[in-house]
């Protein structure tokens, strides 16, 4: 069961689609729209992530960020940031540790015995650093429901 609404969000420290540091505590004082997406270039991935790059101006204007996160490599994210125009990095969790934190294994990822992914889920994190709302889905194949999200975004401190 992936964390709740009301607990304090875990930090993390993972290598963006470009090597560099990120951090969700550099996010303080803004939203974080959190997205965990299981595996780059597969089809639902890339139609979620497109999704929240369409929404990128709406979710600025609502002083927030959007962070995505994958167990891909960096130069997995990093080819697939620049095949979709992505605007947002990319944390590359190559080691589980913040899929881990926050509750989101997805074990036997497509039918591949011992391969551990995440789920699809969606975390909206309040500009203190606390959980506001949270989306994971039952079926990876599913993307999630935007219109809730944005109206998370738009009700969060």
């Amino acid at each position: 069961m992936a964390l709740s609404v009301g607990t304090t969000a875990p930090d993390f420290e993972l290598f963006d689609q470009d090597k560099n540091k990120l951090t969700l505590s550099s996010y303080r004082g803004k939203k974080v729209v959190l997205v965990f997406f299981p595996a780059a270039f597969t089809g639902v991935c890339k139609a979620e992530v497109c999704s929240f790059q369409s929404a990128i101006q709406r979710l600025n204007g609502m002083n927030a960020q959007v962070v995505a996160i994958s167990r891909d490599q960096p130069f997995a994210n990093k080819a697939f940031a620049v095949a979709n125009g992505l605007e947002f990095p990319i944390g590359s969790d190559y080691l589980l540790n913040t899929i881990t934190a926050y509750d989101v294994l997805f074990e036997n990822f497509a039918g591949l015995p011992g391969y551990t992914s995440s789920s699809r889920a969606t975390f909206v994190i309040d500009s203190t650093g606390k959980i506001a709302h949270v989306h994971v889905t039952e079926n990876p194949g599913v993307e999630p429901n935007y219109d809730e999200i944005y109206a998370a975004v738009e009700a969060t401190a």
